[in-house]
Order: C-alpha cells, then structure tokens, then sequence
C-alpha cells in the first residue's frame, strides 16, 4: 500500500523512478533497518542497494525488495541500475542529498535527468496507520512510566544530569531502543532555554522544573513535557503554568482533520499573546511525531499544513522568562475526523509535595 501511493506521486511528478537516501523514509518504505543503503523505485520495481554487512539483514527485513550488491561504491553500482530498469528522469530527495553526493551521481550516469523532490515521502509518513499508532501509543506508555518513576526519586539536591540519567536508564531498562533526543531536565532559569541540556546544575527547592523527555519503541518515537516544581510554588509560577495549560487545551479543543494547523497554534498563541507573554513564547506550538521526533506535520504562525485524521502532532505551548524560569506543557495526540485523541496519560500539575 505505501509503494503504491508513493507509485502514484511519481506519476503526478512526472518521474520514472525515485531515489530514497533518508533513513526513516527507507524505513518506511521497507522495512529495513540498517544505518546505509538506498531505495530506487520505479512503477514496476522496488530495489535496495546496500553493502555487505546488510545482505542478510535485507532478506529478513525487506524481502519484497531486489537486493543489489555493492561491491565498491553506490555510485559505481548506479549506472547500471538505472539503465537496467530503463530510467532517464530520476528524482531524488533534494533535502537529504549533498552537493558533493549529486554531482557524483550525476557524473557516473551520464543522460539521466536528476529531478530534486521533496517531501514524497513524508507525505505518506505524516498520516498514521493504526500499526503505527499502536507503536507511537507503546513509546509513550513508556515515556509516562518513566515520568512516573523520576517523581518517586527526584529530590532537591539531585543534578539535572542525575534526573536526566534515571528516565534514560528506566527508558533503556524497560523496552526503549534508545532516549528520542537529548533530554531535557532544565530547573530555574535554565528552564527559560526552549532547548536547554541537562546540566550539572542543582535542582533547589520550590523552583519549577522543565522535563522534557521521550523513547523510540518498536521504531517510533514518544515526545512529551511537564513542568514542576518540588515542594511549595511560587504563585507567578503557578500562574503562567495555569496559563500555558489553558492554552494547551485551547488548542487540543481546537484539533480536529481538516483544520489548518496554523489555526491551532493561534488558538493557544492567542491566549498567551492576551495575557502578555505573547514575546515569550517565540516557538511552534508542534509537530508531528513518527519514525522521527519531528516531522510533519507542523503547528506554527507559517504553517501550510491541514491537519488530517491520523496525523500526530505534539501539543506543546511555551512560556520563557529569561533568568527566571520556564513552563511547557506538551501532549502527543492523534489528530481524528471530530477532534483528538491524547496518547499521553501523564498527571499535569505544577507542583510536587517534598
């Protein structure tokens, strides 16, 4: 089913065949795993090109695909793949080639048309199969148990890196393939950097706390954050917390196939913006999650995007006070026909008894 949409794209591009180099969209497309190889695809065929470390691998995971042997260089292979399947207009995935990559390809092959193509496949990718959101639903079960672990160690004292290590290790200890990007424990001031690192910084009392975590399960990744704080809050804290959650559900209520995304983002942004934290909430309110943790499609003021039933999209509106603090409140939801359907189950509250 996916080859013969992504089929039915090549056609309305005009194209003979496609070259796929980016990973999640081989994997997408065929199963395979393996950290090098290509696709070429054209109407009739479906063919991968890896080395010999994969050949194996190719047949267990991807055995509706012809395996082609590289015995030296991909671009030394090329040629005579192309001229095998009789192409001479290849697309190729403009966004993950380099300059240095194309003008090889385009010397080995001699009156073949390279047509730059992008986003063929993260069309297909941004709308969910159940399968997919099955996988999506297991990477975030895991995401909020390993929350609900950090909440039974954490204490004052402990480092952000210290925090950040027990939900890696539990992640890793309990079924995640690997963390889904650097996570994020970011107390005090460090909070107001949308994308700080864990530091060795000492959490303290009563300072609220951003946590920002997610795990790849089965493939597919889970992107959540909460915001705390341990012990007795700050009421201005709790206030822009409350407020950043009233966005939030703004824009969950806002959420339904055949909206605009960047109505979604405003129904939040809107609210922010009233209360007079509209500077400081300076990114998109999301994206969509899959094979990877960002992807289409997006919720921003320069959204193009309509969102689709099947679509994930993380719901995440921000509030940053630089040298003071940070609150982000994020879900990961899957967009359905009359509205959505949150996968994340973790509590939301802004503030932890110590």
């Amino acid at each position: 089913m996916r080859l013969t949409r992504l089929r039915e794209s090549l056609v309305a591009q005009g194209l003979e065949a496609l070259l796929i180099s980016q990973p999640e969209n081989r994997r997408y497309l065929s199963g395979f795993t393996g950290s090098s190889g290509w696709l070429l695809i054209s109407a009739e065929r479906s063919i991968l090109a890896t080395d010999f470390r994969y050949y194996e691998q190719v047949g267990r995971e991807a055995p509706a695909f012809e395996l082609a042997q590289i015995k030296t260089t991909f671009s030394k292979l090329l040629p005579d793949l192309l001229a095998g399947m009789g192409v001479r207009r290849l697309g190729f995935e403009s966004q993950h080639v380099t300059v240095d990559e194309l003008d090889t390809w385009r010397q080995a092959t001699e009156g073949v048309e390279w047509v730059p193509c992008k986003g063929l496949v993260e069309a297909l990718r941004a709308v969910k199969e159940e399968p997919e959101v099955e996988a999506l639903r297991r990477s975030v079960a895991l995401t909020d148990a390993a929350f609900a672990h950090l909440m039974e160690v954490i204490r004052p004292g402990m480092t952000e890196q210290q925090a950040a290590w027990e939900i890696e290790s539990y992640m890793r200890s309990h079924g995640a393939s690997k963390v889904a990007f650097d996570l994020i424990v970011a107390a005090g001031p460090n909070g107001a950097l949308p994308h700080a690192r864990a530091s060795d910084r000492i959490v303290q009392p009563g300072e609220p706390i951003v946590i920002d975590i997610g795990c790849v399960v089965d493939g597919y990744c889970s992107d959540m954050t909460r915001t705390i704080c341990l012990g007795e809050p700050d009421p201005r804290y709790v206030a822009v917390w409350e407020l950043v959650l009233r966005a939030q559900e703004a824009a969950k209520a806002a959420i339904r196939a055949g909206v605009p995304a960047v109505e979604v983002d405003g129904a939040a942004r809107s609210l922010i913006a009233e209360a007079g934290y509209g500077e400081h909430f300076g990114h998109g309110l999301g994206h969509g999650v899959g094979l990877a943790v960002h992807e289409s499609p997006k919720a921003s003021p320069l959204s193009e995007d309509v969102l689709q039933a099947g679509m994930s999209l993380t719901v995440e509106p921000g509030i940053y006070l630089p040298g003071e603090f940070g609150v982000r409140i994020e879900d990961l939801v899957i967009v359905r026909e009359e509205g959505v359907e949150t996968l994340t189950n973790t509590p939301k509250t802004p503030a932890f008894s110590i």
